[in-house]
């Protein structure tokens, strides 16, 4: 027998008044940008972030689309935290107040008329009793399903699963269709940036680039020869503090490689994951190389000094025959 919540089966649709609808401060795509985590910091970081602006003009347009509930659970003080469809709810609640848009500057947004505006004092919603009786629906709509969040997101949300609901990741990857071990990569690199930020002196807003990109993490978290230069093994890496005491250093190294240090004045030499992430991994696995960028060497010449001489000859040569070739094919 299906859980009944306030007297009703529990996932059944209901309009729910919109003022009793909470953004939510723990969403993966949400919680690691906002400070307060206030209704209107989620807002803000929501309009700014987002796209809700395209979500919010096509609501304006066409009215809320009902046959697609937002997903809620209980506050458990009368109102409705919604974990499923954040962005439509912050798009009706701008539509709405106009003190909302003009705080958070988004006054280009459309003022709709008063029965639109009606029509959105309400919203379907269908409601759960915990965040736990949803965690597969939302692994398979958000990590390999039909709406993928970003990398940091899907690792973010794997880790919460694992840690908050005790549930394995090879349960977690199987009850998604995971048949390229994406949820084991996604766990390592976050616990790697975890142990990064809390033990080896990294700070993620210290980055140089506005976006962060934690995909360079990940993937270099997989591959044999980060996993040498941090000290882990493959398989013994997926826990808490996967890189041993005597490798923080190298862990602080690789994250200011990855990512700059805006506090160092110092760039990322990883700028795209090819062919930079495949330059930095060959120069972590060279003394010689490893030393040349340490003092202060770019990237691809201190990857040039890990190839040796006679590789570079080779290389070289190769190249000219090339030219040439191209050369004769040039004249007629």
């Amino acid at each position: 027998m299906k859980e009944k919540i306030n007297g009703e089966v529990a996932g059944t649709v209901r309009n729910l008044p919109t003022d009793a609808l909470l953004l939510d401060a723990h969403n993966p795509r949400l919680a690691s940008g906002v400070a307060a985590k206030t209704q209107d910091d989620l807002l803000k970081v929501l309009w700014e972030e987002m796209a809700v602006d395209e979500v919010a003009l096509s609501i304006a347009a066409n009215g809320f689309f009902r046959e697609e509930p937002l997903f809620a659970v209980p506050d458990g003080k009368g109102k409705y935290v919604v974990v499923e469809g954040n962005r439509r709810l912050a798009s009706v609640i701008l539509l709405r107040d106009a003190d909302k848009r003009k705080k958070i500057g988004a006054t280009e947004l459309p003022i709709i008329s008063a029965e639109a505006r009606a029509n959105l004092n309400t919203l379907p919603v269908s409601v759960y009793k915990e965040r736990e009786d949803l965690w597969q629906f939302f692994g398979f709509r958000h990590i390999n399903g039909p709406k993928p969040w970003d990398a940091f997101s899907k690792a973010q949300y794997v880790s919460e699963v694992n840690k908050e609901y005790g549930i394995s990741l090879d349960e977690i990857a199987n009850s998604i269709g995971d048949r390229h071990t994406t949820v084991k990569r996604l766990f390592r690199g976050f616990k790697i940036l975890e142990q990064a930020e809390s033990a080896a002196g990294f700070n993620r807003e210290d980055r140089v680039r506005n976006r962060f990109y934690f995909s360079h993490l990940y993937t270099a978290a997989d591959q044999p020869e980060f996993q040498k230069f941090l000290g882990i093994d493959s398989e013994k890496s997926l826990k808490d503090n996967p890189v041993t005491r005597g490798k923080l250093p190298e862990l602080k190294e690789l994250m200011v490689w990855l990512y700059g240090s805006k506090t160092e004045s110092r760039e990322p030499v990883v700028r795209s994951q090819n062919p930079d992430l495949n330059l930095l991994r060959e120069v972590v696995s060279k003394k010689n190389a490893l030393a040349g960028l340490r003092s202060g060497l770019s990237l691809e010449r201190a990857a040039e000094i890990g190839i040796g001489d006679q590789r570079r000859f080779r290389e070289a040569l190769t190249r000219s025959k090339e030219d040439l070739q191209q050369a004769k094919g040039t004249v007629t």
